[in-house]
């Protein structure tokens, strides 16, 4: 077997911020590595906003993150 070759696993996360969507990617992976070891990829699948009184409140970005199996 290849040494590059595995198994991965991906989980969708989300992550929020009151400044940016990039902020919110950033919250999200660093709040899953602390639970989930090994990241590889985060993929963002989607962006929105919450909207509160007519104006932005809050940022939100979905991630697909993708982690190694350990054998």
């Amino acid at each position: 077997m290849a040494k590059d070759s595995g198994v991965y696993r991906v989980t969708e996360v989300i992550g929020t911020s009151s400044s940016s969507w990039e902020d919110a990617a950033k919250n999200a992976v660093k709040t899953a590595s602390k639970s989930i070891r090994d990241l590889r990829i985060a993929e963002i699948t989607k962006l929105d906003v919450r909207i509160e009184n007519g104006k932005i409140s809050q940022f939100r970005a979905r991630l697909s993150l993708s982690f190694k199996y350990e054998a």
